[in-house]
């Protein structure tokens, strides 16, 4: 098989700014958001001098040195592929400090350099941009021919960016200046303007015409039509603050939120799992490393069985063609969310239990076992057919069911504990659900402060409990360990010899005969955070869920 090698990177920037047609750049500031804007699908990326700055706390003045700028660069570039086009600023002193930063930025794998034609140290263009003074325009033509002798890359690319417009100064001064540049050896021209409108930029391409490529930075003009740029024939349009501008708003709007609510219960599912951050820095080649070099601990992790073998009659036509736990929410199955969870905390290995309309379920990467009586048999069944296919590798078992979603705190907490068995129950729900009947529970000690201090144990699942017993309700969730799990089966087998439990036992008959055969079953608290669609009006509170 041949493998094509992947063309440098300033290979790759000097094809965009060449292209017949208009390419874009977006900015980021660290490793983690250039990995994110190559994964979205931009091929370069602009390494923006507002945005670094800001993501070290200072003001974009100089105010971070040239080296601490190259060492941030120096880490996107590593955990990118696709070029990066460095906001250089004035190029950080006169022609000795541009020559050493070009040579700098070619050994850490950075593609282009844009410097601009104002006096070191810089102020933000968009921050009193009239009252800043211009650099004398050979002397700016010098520090371009000293960064083209200075590269010993042919490809390497350098940008001239004229701040004519910005210092309040016409077209004429700007296509003066842009000639000049040109001349010295610039490979393009980034034209910039602090106007809301793109009057300026579009003067410039007109009289400029095509002698070399020419770069904009819309950030005030941001309303223009893209097709406004394709047809004025820019080469590129460089998005130049807008993730570092996202970041801070989320950030903020976190902030906030953990001070006023001083818990994490409406955060965590409005941020990327940590899982997301281990992913984009590179985790799993360091656990593929860990397998190759170090011994194993012989962490066998968890397996989902889910019981999924209803119709679910009560959903009505919507189930006419296919059971409950493949209803349409917002263009996916019910069972895909479902699975989803689970893959988000590390889950991976799940068995489905089928019965009604089987062949409908068939999400890939699944185990699947089927229950061919599910019409004249009960949960139960449908467990002990899972439970006999499961492989013998010490796992931890999650039993749920089809229909059930979580908040994933909720499966994060329940993996974390180390009892043998345990449940997850919603202690917000006494009377309040709409279930025929509902699986309450009573417990050890009911949900409070203290419960979070000391052991809680459940003492039964049952609908018929007076108000004054019902500690909650069970949320369909059971965790069992390696070491519970013979008992487990031994008291369901038990269980199953009984024609009446096989035809209608449910999962709370086998929890209730565990704690009656001295079993202990812990309870951990929750309120609210999950849905169990069984009606049609559920169907519409997952959408959002």
């Amino acid at each position: 098989m041949t493998i094509t090698a992947q063309p440098r990177k300033t290979t790759q920037l000097r094809a965009l700014l060449n292209s017949k047609q208009l390419e874009f750049l977006i900015e980021a500031h660290d490793g983690i958001s250039a990995k994110i804007a190559q994964e979205a699908g931009f091929k370069g990326i602009w390494g923006s001098g507002l945005s670094i700055s800001a993501q070290l706390g200072v003001r974009d003045n100089n105010e971070a040195s040239w080296t601490q700028v190259l060492e941030v660069v120096e880490f996107m570039s590593d955990a990118t592929s696709i070029p990066i086009l460095l906001d250089g600023d004035t190029g950080y002193g006169n022609f000795n400090n541009v020559q050493r930063l070009v040579k700098k930025l070619e050994q850490r794998g950075v593609a282009g350099v844009c410097i601009e034609d104002k006096l070191f140290p810089k102020t933000n263009s968009f921050i009193k941009g009239t009252a800043q003074p211009l650099a004398d325009m050979d002397e700016f033509c010098g520090k371009i021919k000293a960064a083209k002798d200075a590269q010993s890359d042919d490809e390497f690319v350098l940008i001239a960016r004229v701040e004519a417009f910005i210092a309040g100064w016409g077209l004429s001064e700007a296509l003066r200046r842009a000639i000049a540049y040109y001349d010295a050896g610039a490979d393009g021209i980034l034209i910039h303007s602090a106007l809301h409108v793109p009057d300026q930029v579009l003067a410039f391409k007109r009289e400029w015409g095509d002698r070399a490529p020419v770069v904009i930075v819309p950030t005030k003009y941001y309303a223009t039509p893209t097709e406004v740029f394709r047809d004025a024939g820019f080469s590129i349009a460089i998005w130049a603050n807008q993730l570092i501008r996202a970041s801070v708003t989320m950030t903020q709007k976190v902030a906030q939120t953990l001070m006023l609510e001083q818990n994490l219960l409406n955060v965590e599912d409005e941020i990327v799992p940590v899982s997301e951050i281990f992913r984009l820095q590179g985790v799993a080649e360091h656990q593929e490393a860990e397998q190759r070099y170090l011994p194993q601990n012989g962490d066998c992790g968890s397996r989902t069985i889910l019981l999924a073998a209803s119709r679910g009659i009560e959903l009505g036509e919507f189930t006419k063609d296919k059971p409950k736990c493949m209803v349409d929410l917002q263009g996916e199955p019910l069972l895909s969310r479902i699975v989803d969870e689970h893959y988000s905390v590390g889950i991976q290995d799940i068995t489905v239990v089928r019965g009604y309309k089987k062949e409908v379920v068939n999400l890939p990467s699944l185990d699947y076992v089927d229950n061919d009586d599910y019409d004249t048999t009960g949960e139960l069944v449908s467990l002990s057919r899972g439970l006999q296919e499961l492989p013998q590798d010490g796992q931890d078992w999650i039993i749920s069911y089809g229909d059930v979603l979580f908040k994933t705190y909720i499966l994060q907490m329940l993996l974390a504990t180390e009892h043998d068995f345990v449940v997850i129950i919603d202690s917000s729900q006494h009377r309040q659900t709409q279930q025929i009947r509902p699986d309450y529970v009573a417990c050890s000690l009911p949900d409070s402060t203290q419960a979070f201090y000391q052991n809680i144990y459940l003492h039964q699942i049952t609908h018929n409990l007076g108000d004054h017993e019902i500690c909650g309700l069970w949320t369909g969730l059971l965790k069992v360990s390696p070491q519970g799990q013979p008992g487990l089966k031994d008291t369901l087998n038990t269980l199953l010899q009984s024609e009446n439990v096989r035809q209608q036992g449910r999962m709370p008959t086998l929890i209730n005969e565990l704690i009656a055969r001295g079993y202990p079953v812990h309870v951990l608290y929750i309120k609210g955070h999950w849905l169990d669609i069984d009606q049609v009006e559920d169907l519409f509170k997952a959408g959002n869920f």
